[in-house]
């Protein structure tokens, strides 16, 4: 990739990860193109994981720690966000080409971003991408399905125009949809890289249970200006996918939950009436940003 920008820069928000941050540690360490500067950002564990941050980084100059004080409790959404706006904050470096939230739940290989970068060079109007999230069931390897335009917030890559343009992320639950939507609207592409894998070692929603995760999905697409019939449809696939039936309850009841508990919305006229237009057009079978 000579000639080509690679230069990019990670936070991490962690919380209560020791047992999992220690193999994010070890991926990154191993990247075949090395990440300009990373900022974990310790918010507020309360167990080992501070002590892990510092160990590693003793050993890695390019790599820096922040340590904020315990909360006493998650705030979905928002509180990753803060987090990760303070990293960004602390981030010394400001020629950076492309910058990286990433979890410290998550294992890859030695190239794992030299082949996202490739993506991003083989197509200037991309401007989020990630690898393709995979998780152990009964056993097995499981990638995660969905939307190909939907990178998950676990793992996302924002080139720096699209970064600049969409104006960071938004501190609330369903930010990681809002990024995209915005990124869609100023005319950028976004993509999860299908053959680009990651391991997840605490599967989505597991951190706050599986019913509260789904749950907080369903407030989050409330948030964002999901159309209701889109809702409706969305809810009705998740039927037929674990855990059966009560996914699709919790889902619809976050949804019907930010309602009737009169729960703002994203005070932007011009996104939800982008993604409601969207959805319709996916319903009604037309190309949208579903593809």
């Amino acid at each position: 990739m000579e000639g080509r920008k690679t230069n990019y820069v990670i936070v991490t928000p962690v919380r209560d990860e020791s047992a999992h941050v220690p193999k994010t540690i070890d991926s990154v360490f191993n990247q075949t193109i090395k990440p300009k500067e990373w900022v974990i950002v310790n918010d507020g564990s309360t167990d080992g994981t501070a002590a892990v941050i510092e160990n590693a980084a003793k050993a890695c100059e390019w790599l820096h720690p922040i340590h904020r004080c315990d909360r006493g409790y998650r705030r979905p959404g928002g509180g990753v966000v803060d987090a990760f706006n303070e990293g960004y904050e602390a981030l010394a470096s400001s020629s950076w080409d492309f910058i990286v939230k990433l979890d410290g739940d998550l294992s890859f290989g030695p190239a794992y971003f030299e082949l996202c970068l490739e993506q991003f060079h083989r197509d200037a109007s991309l401007g989020i991408g990630g690898g393709t999230i995979c998780n152990v069931i009964d056993g097995k390897i499981v990638p995660e399905t969905g939307p190909e335009f939907h990178v998950r917030g676990a793992t996302k890559i924002y080139r720096r125009g699209c970064w600049e343009a969409i104006g960071g992320l938004l501190a609330a639950p369903g930010w990681d949809t809002l990024d995209e939507v915005r990124a869609q609207m100023f005319g950028w592409r976004t993509r999860t890289f299908g053959n680009i894998l990651l391991h997840h070692h605490r599967p989505t929603g597991t951190a706050d249970g599986i019913w509260r995760g789904l749950v907080k999905n369903g407030v989050a697409n409330y948030m964002c200006g999901y159309h209701p019939v889109f809702m409706a449809a969305k809810c009705a696939r998740r039927l037929g996918c674990r855990p059966y039936v009560v996914g699709a309850v919790a889902l619809g009841y976050g949804f019907a939950k930010g309602y009737l508990t009169g729960t703002p919305q994203i005070n932007d006229a011009r996104v939800i009436q982008f993604v409601r237009k969207q959805q319709v057009a996916r319903l009604l079978g037309k190309q949208t940003i579903w593809r």
